[in-house]
């Protein structure tokens, strides 16, 4: 879209002004955004760099992901085995996603207008031979259309996660469960990798602040 004035912020698809009912912070985020109007030239993107503030009520126990999975692909050089791997955890998800959108009555899946299915053949497929793929949603270009899909298939997993109401989680125990401790992570990371030195540029212009939210970055060749 390019913006005249943008502030990045490192938290969760969904919620940009942070952690919910924290008002406080919330408002910081905003005089942030807001003070990027005093600038007098164009364009500005700058890094909100504060995570949100930690629920204190949540108690010592530690947030569990409702469905146990194999640990995460090792081996990502063969697309088959990748699409099985990601069906499984799609598969596994499914129950409790329905959950989530029967017990809060909406879903931000949908996005890209694929099936699950769809989406996990897609990115196996680029992961593998990205040279050989094309835009999967028509009208936009390879990038747009893999964005698309990703964040669909987070959203997934997401909402899918946090669907047992009588367990607190905090946005950073869903996001280090799913990038560090799913096939998808994984895989959405390795992607990340290939798009920052690839040619194709709008997959390339996406990688540098839109793949990967900046504290799982770590996890990547370029941080």
């Amino acid at each position: 879209m390019k913006p005249p004035r943008a502030l990045a912020v490192p938290f969760e698809l969904g919620r940009p002004f942070g952690a919910p009912n924290e008002v406080e912070f919330q408002r910081k985020v905003l005089h942030n955004c807001l003070e990027l109007l005093e600038r007098e030239s164009g364009p500005v993107l700058e890094d909100f760099s504060d995570l949100p503030p930690v629920d204190e009520n949540q108690g010592s126990e530690n947030w569990a992901c409702p469905v146990n999975f194999a640990p995460p692909m090792d081996d990502l050089n063969d697309a088959d085995l990748i699409y099985q791997s990601l069906l499984q955890e799609t598969n596994l998800l499914r129950p409790w996603y329905e959950e989530a959108v029967r017990n809060y009555k909406r879903s931000a899946f949908g996005v890209s207008g694929k099936t699950t299915a769809e989406i996990v053949r897609f990115i196996a497929d680029l992961l593998v031979d990205p040279q050989n793929q094309q835009p999967p949603i028509d009208g936009v270009n390879l990038g747009t259309g893999f964005k698309r899909m990703a964040d669909d298939l987070r959203y997934f997993y997401t909402e899918a996660a946090i669907a047992r109401p009588d367990k607190k989680s905090s946005d950073i125990d869903v996001a280090n469960w799913l990038w560090g401790e799913t096939t998808l992570g994984k895989v959405l990371v390795a992607i990340r990798d290939y798009a920052m030195e690839c040619d194709e540029p709008s997959l390339k212009v996406l990688s540098v602040t839109a793949m990967v939210p900046s504290h799982q970055r770590h996890r990547t060749k370029h941080g």
